[in-house]
């Protein structure tokens, strides 16, 4: 799962690649946007500002903006994995969408280490890679939403989600997630629409989690009371 993942999300680097020589950045500032930010959504919306005639601050600040999910995605693997402090630096740089979707979709503690960084791994060598081929190839490839490469990361993703979806609940979440990012799309700048789903699945899980407790209580006050 974790090789199929970082093939099909490393192909999509050739876009970014791509786009960024188009935007006007030269090729040693497209392959350190890959190397070091290193977050297909913030490097994205780093090149569609900058296209777009903004500043470079401005493009920073978007890009930031749509990085501070992996900050989320950080607490998770470090609950999940329990790295060694050595190892958090090297496992920060690869925490993305995708190898936080690998890992946390295995079952045992060891499938999930290698999971996480086979996917993470494969994705940045490979979406560093193709980075450098879209940027040589620069505006002679045309469109490369043409050759498929808009959906492949699109594809891998419905991949990850789609044997989670055994119950209600996250059918459900799934559900409200897509309307959400259906409606979002039309009117906000690109990117942001994971950021508001991302929102209202943290607001569910706080509500959710109240609710547990005080259902647990009521439990046990029904068991006291049938005694």
């Amino acid at each position: 799962m974790g090789l199929s993942i970082a093939v099909a999300t490393g192909l999509y680097g050739i876009s970014f690649g791509a786009l960024s020589i188009a935007a006007g950045l030269n090729l040693w500032q497209t392959l350190a946007l890959s190397a070091l930010m290193f977050t297909g959504g913030s490097q994205f919306a780093f090149i569609g500002v900058i296209s777009g005639g903004g500043a470079a601050s401005a493009a920073f600040s978007a890009a930031s903006l749509l990085g501070i999910r992996n900050a989320v995605y950080g607490m998770q693997i470090k609950q999940s994995l329990r790295p060694r402090t050595a190892q958090v630096p090297g496992m920060a740089q690869i925490t993305i969408d995708e190898s936080t979707a690998v890992s946390l979709g295995q079952a045992e503690i060891g499938e999930k280490r290698r999971g996480f960084f086979t996917a993470g791994i494969g994705v940045y060598l490979l979406w560093n890679l193709f980075t450098l081929v879209g940027a040589l190839l620069g505006e002679k490839m045309g469109d490369p939403a043409a050759w498929g490469l808009d959906g492949a990361a699109v594809a891998a993703f419905i991949g990850l989600l789609w044997p989670r979806l055994k119950s209600m609940q996250p059918i459900l979440i799934a559900l409200a997630a897509a309307i959400v990012t259906a409606l979002a799309v039309p009117v906000v700048a690109p990117g942001l629409p994971i950021l508001l789903t991302a929102i209202c699945a943290a607001v569910y899980a706080v509500l959710s989690a109240r609710q547990k407790p005080a259902a647990t209580q009521h439990g046990d006050l029904d068991r006291v009371d049938g005694e």
